[in-house]
């Protein structure tokens, strides 16, 4: 169900999903299905907040695996900074996502289906053993679809992904998207590709790349010995 927070982030991101306009049809089922929760936290380079974050996302994964529907997804709602640019928020982006990485890997293992090397076009991101597509958004994006007022964090469960394919609706999905997004930015994404093609890290912070550029982050999850999460 939608954390509804009585304040002023939680109601400017429910508005940025519900425009007309907003490209991304995935993130309107889940929101209009219930299946959308927010958590609103300080500043996303302070590590303060990184354990309740990472709580939140375990009940968001728990609450996902228990469901019979498609479409859930968690946003992580940053206070400030209130106008990175791009290179700032690429920064404070993977910082996070090292640091929730790390204590994850002291309890969890990292999810199978996924590599954890973000050169593999085979990587995702993991948390308690669920591989997820990561969406960053800001005041600063040069993608109008990723040009929201508060830095955030949005996490998308990759089996979801899979599963829409395995029902043959993902190619519709994906090829409706792109063309409202055309409609929306003037242009599609140029860091755009199927799972498989090219590693995923590319189109996480929304911030174009060439080949020279090497992702920052790096689990550690195989150095520290953890349970599983089965």
């Amino acid at each position: 169900m939608v954390d509804i927070q009585n304040n002023i982030y939680t109601a400017e991101y429910l508005s940025f999903i519900q425009k007309k306009e907003f490209p991304c049809v995935a993130a309107k089922t889940a929101l209009t299905w219930q299946q959308l929760q927010c958590l609103v936290v300080d500043h996303i380079a302070c590590p303060k907040d990184d354990a309740a974050i990472l709580e939140f996302l375990y009940e968001f994964v728990d609450t996902y695996r228990q469901s019979d529907k498609l479409y859930h997804s968690a946003a992580i709602i940053f206070k400030g900074p209130e106008v990175p640019n791009e290179a700032l928020f690429e920064e404070l982006f993977w910082q996070r996502l090292q640091a929730l990485s790390n204590l994850d890997a002291q309890r969890y293992g990292y999810d199978r289906r996924v590599v954890a090397d973000p050169t593999s076009p085979d990587f995702s991101f993991s948390l308690k053993e669920e591989a997820f597509f990561v969406i960053g958004l800001h005041p600063g994006s040069s993608r109008p679809a990723r040009r929201f007022t508060y830095p955030t964090l949005v996490f998308n469960a990759h089996a979801q992904f899979e599963q829409i394919r395995a029902n043959g609706r993902y190619e519709n999905l994906r090829d409706t998207i792109r063309t409202r997004d055309v409609a929306y930015s003037g242009s599609i994404n140029p860091m755009l590709q199927d799972f498989g093609s090219a590693s995923e890290a590319y189109q996480y912070t929304g911030k174009a790349y060439d080949e020279s550029w090497k992702c920052p982050f790096l689990s550690q999850h195989d150095s520290v010995k953890h349970h599983s999460a089965a």
